[in-house]
């Protein structure tokens, strides 16, 4: 059985689309052990709750600087012994001690066709704008794993959306949701549960 745990900053759909797969079959072999955000009023935490799942809330506010943060962030992670960390609008950067310590064992989810509308400055609905400022006719979403860059690990899966006349960044980002992350998140966690993902050569081979 698979022990994630999920990192969240803000509403949670993601988590909560990763919860309801779960409990309907859709991923298997999989049991999320523990969230933890950054922000005390996410709702993510009352999502993990009201589903069963111990949640923490791990600020930066909380703590002198970023190292004892990050110090204490880790040994959260450390308690909870994932097999699987998953960032899921986790709008901190996390430290490259937990990189190291769990490489090849983080995937984070992206509004964006990687390597499009992405990197440093690009999150939420920053990357709508980007997108639309741009004119693109198709968007969509990316599950990558984490590297010591941002945004610049393996892909694992992409899904395309399209872009229509009269989008806003918020429609477009909830389209993206709705039509993209809520698919291909929980399909990335099912196949890394079930061994279908290898890294080979900095690049992910899936097997069906």
């Amino acid at each position: 059985m698979l022990k994630v745990v999920v990192c969240v900053s803000g509403g949670g759909t993601n988590l909560q689309a990763v919860i309801d797969a779960m409990a309907e079959g859709e991923i298997t072999n999989a049991k999320i052990t523990g969230v933890i955000s950054n922000n005390q009023n996410a709702f993510a935490l009352e999502r993990a709750k009201k589903a069963g799942i111990p949640a923490f809330c791990i600020s930066p506010r909380d703590y002198g600087d970023r190292a004892a943060f990050h110090e204490a962030l880790l040994k959260k992670v450390d308690e909870l012994a994932p097999d699987l960390i998953v960032l899921a609008g986790y709008l901190v950067t996390i430290p490259e001690e937990m990189i190291e310590a769990y490489q090849n064992r983080i995937i984070n989810i992206h509004p964006s066709l990687i390597p499009a509308f992405c990197g440093v400055g690009y999150y939420g609905l920053k990357v709508h704008e980007g997108a639309l400022a741009r004119g693109v006719k198709i968007s969509g979403a990316t599950v990558h794993f984490v590297d010591a860059g941002t945004d610049t690990g393996p892909i694992i899966f992409q899904k395309a959306v399209e872009v229509k006349p009269g989008d806003t960044p918020k429609t477009l980002q909830q389209r993206i949701m709705e039509e993209a992350e809520w698919k291909i998140l929980p399909k990335a966690i099912d196949y890394i549960a079930n061994g279908k993902v290898k890294i080979v050569d900095n690049r992910v081979i899936v097997e069906e």
